[in-house]
């Protein structure tokens, strides 16, 4: 929804696919209520893994921003996700190779589940790493290994590793390049018509759900590290590759820096809490010190700034924003 709505703010009309009715109902009343009724149109595409799904999607249009791909634990099976993010991804190039000869450049969304290698030490993590090891365990463990993180870092790995090797055999035949964005954790306010906060995608609700906590987290939940970025930040990564000619054939991280859970608690505490009737949850305080707590996962994002330049939304900005969402939903 960022995406759509940061292209439309930058004067391109956007054909948008969801999987049903009632969201194209949703998304439709939105972006005509902001005054883009003539710029903005959606289609239904049920499945992303039924063939020829984004045939009819892809006729007509410039540049392609594929996002779609599960982020979730309530599945029953890693080709719950495995499938759809490798069958999605392919299907569309394959509709962009068949239909969509006036595209110029497809942007996918991949992750860095598909970088991230995990370490017990703090990394420094580039483009050139792959995430080789979930994929493997996958097809070593089976069912064994765990949904997430592991069946989802598999997920992301496959499904990128076949958009470039789609690329490369089909070279001769395309008239477009690909970009990809690996964005870590994404952080802050949604647009959506969700009216739980168990109906919020993963990320935002363990966020919430661990800022807000009413019970003690146990320390190594409160220390767990990672790399993050605003939504609204890696929207306008989508947008940038699209208009950035550097950026074709380029794999680029877009991330705003390190974080771990007791940093996000302090940060929310500084605020005015705007959910009246739900209290910040305090963690440990003390248990993180800038510039001296280690981050297991940090990402050099060099190429970014090069290509794409982007000035980040910062974790106080991110928190508060996210924050004030809740609270004009009332919750």
């Amino acid at each position: 929804m960022w995406v759509v709505r940061t292209l439309l703010e930058r004067g391109y009309a956007v054909r948008g696919t969801v999987r049903s009715a009632s969201k194209a109902k949703f998304i439709d009343a939105y972006f005509s209520a902001l005054g883009y009724a003539d710029k903005f149109e959606s289609v239904i595409v049920e499945d992303i893994m039924k063939e020829g799904a984004f045939d009819e999607a892809v006729k007509g249009v410039d540049a392609i921003a594929h996002t779609a791909s599960p982020f979730t634990g309530n599945v029953q099976t890693h080709d719950d996700l495995i499938k759809p993010a490798v069958k999605g991804t392919v299907g569309m190039l394959e509709s962009a190779l068949k239909h969509g000869t006036q595209v110029k450049r497809i942007v996918i969304t991949s992750s860095t589940a598909a970088v991230v290698t995990p370490s017990e030490t703090p990394t420094v993590f580039t483009e050139v790493d792959w995430n080789d090891k979930d994929p493997q365990s996958v097809k070593e463990l089976g069912d064994k290994a765990p949904i997430l993180p592991t069946g989802y870092r598999a997920s992301k790995s496959l499904a990128e590793r076949a958009a470039w090797s789609f690329v490369q055999e089909h070279k001769a035949e395309i008239g477009w390049d690909i970009s990809v964005i690996n964005p870590p954790f994404v952080f802050g306010p949604a647009i959506h018509d969700f009216t739980t906060v168990a109906s919020l995608n993963t990320s935002a609700q363990m966020w919430i759900s661990t800022v807000t906590s009413s019970t003690p987290l146990p320390k190594e939940h409160l220390l767990y590290s990672e790399a993050w970025v605003d939504v609204r930040d890696v929207a306008l990564a989508h947008v940038l590759v699209l208009e950035k000619p550097d950026a074709g054939g380029e794999r680029i991280i877009v991330s705003a820096g390190s974080w771990n859970w007791q940093e996000w608690i302090d940060i929310a505490n500084l605020l005015e809490n705007p959910l009246k009737t739900l209290p910040i949850y305090k963690g440990e305080p003390g248990l993180f010190e800038a510039g001296k707590t280690e981050y297991l996962i940090s990402f050099d994002t060099a190429k970014e700034q090069r290509i794409l330049g982007i000035k980040h939304h910062t974790k106080l900005e991110t928190a508060r924003d996210t924050l004030e969402d809740f609270a004009k939903r009332g919750w």
